[in-house]
């Protein structure tokens, strides 16, 4: 309880900080000997009229403060109709302060409704990268069609981001990244493939240079300047499947927990293309939010690690018992929860997706006592909150449901139930689940048990243990997603196909091939 006090007094003065600089003098920039943009630009969580542009000054980006001074510069932006620049429809100036990374956070305003645009920056004598984003249609539109790519798991140790290449040519008009953009383990104990450097990731610089060596990768790169993407975090942008204020570890107290979560979150602001209302304060930060693009989809997105409660059962795969039932287990906590099913009930959208971290689908591993056991992580280790929210969605005649997930490094296709093991149950949504970009290597058509799993689970109707992505096509009358995968990620070359298509009809939650 002590610790707790003195962490919340120094989170108080996290909180009084003037992270975004109004106010701070600034200085001129020096003339870069080394390109300050060295980690790219990036846009993201557009809506109708604007959309945050992003960048981040870093001439040596792998050194502590990024090789940059220790005081404020301004970077002028630019964005035009077009990419030659010809014609600027809105430019300025921003501030880059030390104390958020010398980050920029843009978000011009009074855009044109479903228009696509080019932006860059300047500093120093050097000029950004020209990056391509867009606005959302009106909120009352009716779009015919929308294109999105869906990741999650980029393990820069574990192999190439290559699958990016595809996701390129595929020129989606957004991109959903689910969580574990980064991995906090220390250099070297986590994979072969490629090399990050550094501890276990705990300080502010540490978070700002594991960052940094993965937005170093040019496809990566390549992949913010195409479109504006939404991003949420899963547990590895922390620490391993930590819950709330807990550690898996269990000689890490709360607070120390908590400090190592403000910097993780301010760093995570830092890098992401996040509009001013996710700023951290300390160890919180409001990253649950709702976008639309116009009638035909509303998208809910989640963030299921700050606020849930301990996993039950110790965290492991155990039988779903009173403590996977407890009627107090949370992944939302009740504000977030409460925020979903106010914007549930009152959607527009042919398609309302909910865009979260970890899987729904219960799926049970038979034993030979007869019983089954289930992840804890996931929302079965939840599932008295998980049944909650396929009612309310049953109940409330919520549109055509779509679930999103990551976390797990396998696609997967589930036909979600309120019990998934009762297999006579009404479907109430499908549930499409992206493989790691990179995380886990290579992986493999098959993996040893899927077949036994898929006979005691009929409601998982596809799965694959390649790495890859989702390319979702949405219209009025059709939800479909190809899954993407890529045959080798531990070296470069890999080629990138597709495997499935499975789609859902709109008035119909059940799954079917093609």
């Amino acid at each position: 309880m002590t610790n707790r006090r003195l962490f919340l007094t120094y989170a108080a003065s996290l909180a009084a900080m003037p992270y975004l600089g109004r106010g701070e003098t600034t200085k001129p920039a020096p003339k870069f000997q080394k390109n300050p943009f060295s980690l790219g630009v990036a846009s993201g969580d557009p809506d109708h009229e604007s959309v945050v542009l992003w960048t981040r000054l870093a001439p040596e980006p792998l050194v502590n403060g990024g090789g940059m001074p220790a005081h404020a510069l301004d970077v002028r932006w630019e964005l035009a109709d077009d990419e030659a620049f010809s014609k600027n429809v809105k430019s300025g100036s921003s501030i880059a302060t030390p104390k958020l990374g010398h980050s920029v956070h843009v978000t011009p305003e009074g855009l044109a409704a479903d228009r696509w645009y080019y932006y860059r920056f300047h500093c120093g004598g050097h000029t950004s990268p020209v990056g391509r984003t867009r606005t959302m249609p009106l909120p009352d539109s009716n779009p015919d069609k929308l294109v999105m790519a869906v990741t999650s798991c980029q393990n820069y140790e574990q192999g190439y981001f290559t699958a990016y290449e595809q996701m390129i040519a595929d020129a989606p008009d957004l991109v959903f990244h689910l969580g574990d953009y980064i991995y906090e383990y220390a250099a070297s104990t986590n994979g072969k493939v490629r090399k990050v450097q550094g501890p276990e990731t705990e300080s502010l610089e540490d978070y700002r240079q594991r960052y940094a060596i993965s937005r170093m990768d040019p496809l990566l790169q390549k992949m913010h300047e195409t479109c504006p993407w939404f991003l949420t975090w899963d547990d590895h942008e922390v620490d391993n499947n930590y819950a709330n204020d807990i550690s898996e570890r269990s000689k890490v107290t709360a607070a120390q927990l908590l400090l190592r979560r403000a910097n993780a979150y301010q760093v995570y602001y830092e890098m992401m293309p996040l509009r001013e209302s996710s700023l951290p304060h300390g160890p919180h930060m409001d990253l649950y939010r709702r976008a639309s693009f116009g009638r035909l989809a509303e998208f809910h997105i989640l963030d299921t690690r700050q606020y849930r409660t301990d996993q039950p059962n110790g965290d492991g795969r155990d039988p779903l018992n009173e403590d996977a039932f407890n009627p107090r287990n949370t992944l939302l906590g009740e504000t977030q929860r409460n925020w979903l099913y106010q914007n549930l009930s009152k959607s527009k959208g042919t398609w309302n997706v909910l865009a979260q971290q970890v899987m729904m689908g219960m799926h049970g591993y038979a034993r030979k006592d007869g019983q089954a056991t289930y992840w804890m992580d996931a929302w079965t280790g939840y599932a008295a909150e998980r049944e909650s929210l396929l009612k309310f969605l049953v109940d409330r005649k919520v549109p055509n449901p779509i679930v999103l997930t990551g976390d797990v490094h396998k696609h997967w296709v589930n036909e979600l139930r309120l019990d998934d093991r009762k297999h006579d149950q009404e479907i109430v949504a499908p549930e499409f689940i992206a493989t790691s970009l990179s995380s886990s290597g290579d992986g493999s058509e098959k993996w040893k048990g899927i077949d036994k799993l898929m006979a005691y689970n009929p409601g998982i109707k596809y799965n694959n243990n390649q790495r890859g992505y989702l390319r979702c096509t949405l219209t009025p009358e059709k939800y479909q997603t190809d899954f993407m995968v890529i045959d080798k990620v531990s070296t470069l070359g890999g080629k990138t196909t597709k495997h499935a298509t499975y789609s859902v009809l709109a008035g119909n939650p059940a799954v079917v091939e093609g």
